[in-house]
C-alpha cells in the first residue's frame, strides 16, 4: 500500500484537530472579545481565566517540545528577526477594535459558521479578501511602503530571533535553555496565578475545560506539522493554529481547488467548521443567523475590514499572536496581544458610548 504524502497527513491531522477546535468553542462558548465584554460589562472574569489558562498551557506545552527538541521554536513565522512594531501596535488595536464591531474574533467568526450565522459567512469572506490584498495585493503597496520599513532589524544586534528567551540571553549573558525555562515560568505562572486564585474557577466547569483544551490544541498544532509533518526531503513549515491568513488562504484553495495544496491551516479551518456544525446539529442550536438591518451590516463589514487589515499586518489575531505566538514567547505577539486588548476594551466602549470621544473617556472612567 502506498504512503500517503507527508502533506496529506499533515492536514488530516489538522482536520481533526480543527474538529475538537470547533467542538470545544462551539460547546464552551469560549470567546476572547466575549471576555473582554464580560469584564467590562459585568465584572465577570470566568471566559478572560479561560483564555489566559488557554495561553499558560500552549506556553508549557510548547516549551516542553522545545526543551525536548521535537521542535525548535525559533522556525516559527512569529520568531522573526525583523521587529515590526508599527504592526503588531496598529494592527493589534484596529483587530481588537474590529472584533468588537463583528461579534467576535477570527477564530469565534469561523465556528459561528458551522452554527448557521450568516453574518460570519460575509465577515470571513470579506475577512479573507482584505487579509488577501493586505499580504498580496493593493492594500500590500501601503504595508509595504508604510509599515514594514518601520520593523527593527534584530540581527542587526546580533540576535537570530525576536524570543524573548533570546533577548534575554544577549543581556545577561545566560544560556538560552535556562532563559527558556525561566520565561516561560514566570509567564505561565502569573498566568496560572490569576486564573486559580478563583475558586470558582478552579471548580469543574466549561471556561476550565475550553482553557485546557484548546491551549492542548494549540501544542498538538506544534506537534502535527513539527513531528508528524518531519521530512527530511519536503519538511512541512512549522505552524499552529493562527487564523487570519489561514482564511484567506482557504479562500483561494477554494476557488483555485484544482491547482492548490492544502496545509495545516486551511484544514483546520474546515475542520474547525465541521466540528462547530456537528455540535449545533446534535445540540439542535443549528439555526440561521441575518443581519438585522443595513446598520448591522455595515457595522460587521467595519469589523471585517479591520480585523482582515489589522491582523495582517500585526501577523495574526487574538488566537494567532496571542495563543500560538506567545507559546513561543515572541517579544511581538506580547506587545500584539496587549493592543489587541485596548483596542477590544475600546471598541466595547465604544459600543457602549456610540461615540469615539465617548469610549476613550469611559476608558479611562471619566464622565
Amino acid at each position: 500500500m502506498e504512503e500517503l504524502p507527508i502533506g496529506l497527513i499533515v492536514a488530516i491531522a489538522g482536520f481533526a484537530a480543527g474538529m475538537v477546535f470547533g467542538a470545544t468553542v462551539k460547546i464552551t462558548n469560549f470567546c476572547t472579545m466575549g471576555s473582554i465584554s464580560d469584564m467590562i460589562l459585568m465584572e465577570d472574569k470566568g471566559r478572560l481565566r479561560a483564555y489566559m489558562l488557554t495561553i499558560a498551557v500552549a506556553i508549557i506545552g510548547t516549551q516542553v517540545l522545545h526543551g525536548a527538541e521535537l521542535i525548535d521554536v525559533g522556525e516559527a513565522t512569529f520568531q522573526n528577526p525583523k521587529f515590526n512594531w508599527l504592526g503588531y501596535v496598529l494592527g493589534g488595536l484596529l483587530f481588537g477594535f474590529g472584533m468588537t464591531m463583528s461579534s467576535g474574533c477570527a477564530s469565534r467568526t469561523v465556528v459561528l459558521i458551522g452554527g448557521g450565522n450568516l453574518k460570519s459567512v460575509v465577515v470571513f469572506l470579506v475577512m479573507a479578501i482584505v487579509a488577501f490584498t493586505t499580504n498580496q495585493g493593493l492594500l500590500g503597496v501601503f504595508r509595504a511602503n508604510v509599515i514594514d520599513p518601520t520593523a527593527i532589524d534584530l540581527t542587526a544586534m546580533g540576535l537570530e530571533t525576536q524570543g524573548i528567551p533570546a533577548i534575554l540571553t544577549a543581556i545577561t549573558g545566560i544560556e538560552g535553555a535556562t532563559t527558556s525555562v525561566i520565561v516561560a515560568a514566570i509567564i505561565a505562572g502569573a498566568l496560572l496565578v490569576f486564573c486559580f486564585k478563583d475558586a470558582e474557577f478552579r471548580r469543574p466547569n466549561a471556561d476550565l475545560a475550553s482553557g485546557l483544551i484548546l491551549g492542548a490544541l494549540v501544542v498538538a498544532g506544534w506537534w502535527i506539522t513539527g513531528v508528524l509533518g518531519f521530512d527530511d526531503f519536503e519538511p512541512t513549515p512549522l505552524r499552529s493554529f493562527s487564523f487570519v491568513g489561514p482564511t484567506a488562504n482557504s479562500l483561494m484553495y477554494i476557488m483555485t481547488f484544482t491547482g492548490s495544496t492544502i496545509n495545516f491551516g486551511i484544514a483546520a479551518i474546515g475542520g474547525i467548521i465541521f466540528g462547530s456544525f456537528l455540535v449545533a446539529m446534535f445540540t439542535k442550536t443549528f439555526a440561521f443567523q441575518t443581519f438585522q438591518g443595513s446598520r448591522d451590516m455595515i457595522v460587521h463589514l467595519i469589523g471585517a475590514v479591520l480585523m482582515g487589515f489589522g491582523g495582517t499586518i500585526a501577523a495574526g489575531c487574538t488566537l494567532g499572536q496571542g495563543v500560538t505566538g506567545m507559546s513561543t514567547l515572541a517579544l511581538g505577539s506580547l506587545l500584539t496581544l496587549a493592543s489587541i486588548f485596548v483596542g477590544g476594551i475600546y471598541g466595547i466602549r465604544y459600543l457602549e458610548e456610540e461615540s469615539f470621544g465617548g469610549a476613550l473617556a469611559a476608558m479611562f472612567g471619566r464622565d
